[in-house]
């Protein structure tokens, strides 16, 4: 029988490769990371675990956007005001 969870580990994976793209250091290299980190855990049987990995991929999800928000804000304020 499958794990209820799955579905939510790959909808995980799947949001987090899409943001990883513009990720500073490159995609690749957070490619590489989230592909190590999800192989590491490949193995978890117990879903509370499982939940608990999820919330914690959610929060990185939160923490990249506020990221890639910061940066668009920082470029935004450097075109409209210049030596502030």
């Amino acid at each position: 029988m499958a794990n209820p969870l799955r579905s939510e580990v790959v909808r995980l994976y799947k949001n987090l490769l899409f943001l990883g793209r513009e990720y500073p250091k490159g995609g690749d290299y957070f490619r590489d990371r989230l592909r190590a980190a999800f192989a590491k855990n490949k193995s978890v049987q117990d879903p509370e675990k499982i939940k608990e990995m999820i919330a914690r991929g959610e929060y990185v999800i939160r923490e990249l956007e506020a990221l890639y928000y910061l940066r668009k804000y920082r470029a935004m304020k450097q075109r409209y005001y210049k030596d502030t």
